[in-house]
């Protein structure tokens, strides 16, 4: 046998275990654009080919970002800014590993998106347990969130929202990603 550091290599037992993928590794994300629910591509959250992802509370930022939509597609944009623009309303949800590439995959990280951690306050939240911690209102939390700070020079200067709803009053018609040319 041999030994290493003192110790008998041949006593060493490794034993794999296997996780179910609820208690797998998840992540929090907080989505603000095309992701929420009511939105065009909300339907990619619950895409279990994409991974999964459990919806866990309405949100808003701690700080204040710019949340423009721009380029010729109109696609939200929460430019990496803090302390311009307006608090952002959005989702938190948590994602598996499987999702979390998907969503990193869609948002283009990291040339047009860059995944950064901010802090959130809770606004309502669904009445489940994570682990010992509750997500109740008023709760301040962390999730990552995809904001870019590749830009066009002009767009600090656009409107900046609170909320994006791609059918808002806004008039800047988002165009689908299968709309595209």
């Amino acid at each position: 046998m041999k030994r290493f550091l003192g110790v008998n290599l041949g006593a060493v037992l490794f034993i794999t275990v296997w996780l179910p993928p609820s208690l797998s590794h998840m992540t929090r994300v907080f989505v603000y654009g095309t992701l929420k629910k009511g939105q065009p591509n909300y339907f990619r959250m619950f895409n279990h080919n994409n991974g999964k992802a459990k919806f866990l509370a309405s949100a808003l930022t701690s700080e204040k970002y710019p949340l423009v939509i721009a380029g010729k597609y109109n696609i939200p944009f929460l430019l990496n800014i803090p302390g311009e623009g307006k608090r952002v309303h959005g989702e938190i949800y948590k994602v598996d590993d499987k999702m979390l590439k998907f969503l990193d995959d869609f948002e283009g990280v990291p040339k047009t998106y860059q995944r950064t951690m901010i802090q959130l306050e809770v606004e309502e939240s669904v009445s489940q347990m994570e682990g010992r911690e509750t997500l109740s209102p008023g709760k301040i939390t962390e999730a990552f969130v995809y904001t870019t700070t590749t830009y066009q020079p002009d767009w600090p200067s656009l409107p900046c929202f609170e909320s994006y709803d791609a059918n808002g009053d806004h008039g800047l018609k988002y165009v689908t990603r299968e709309a595209r040319d």
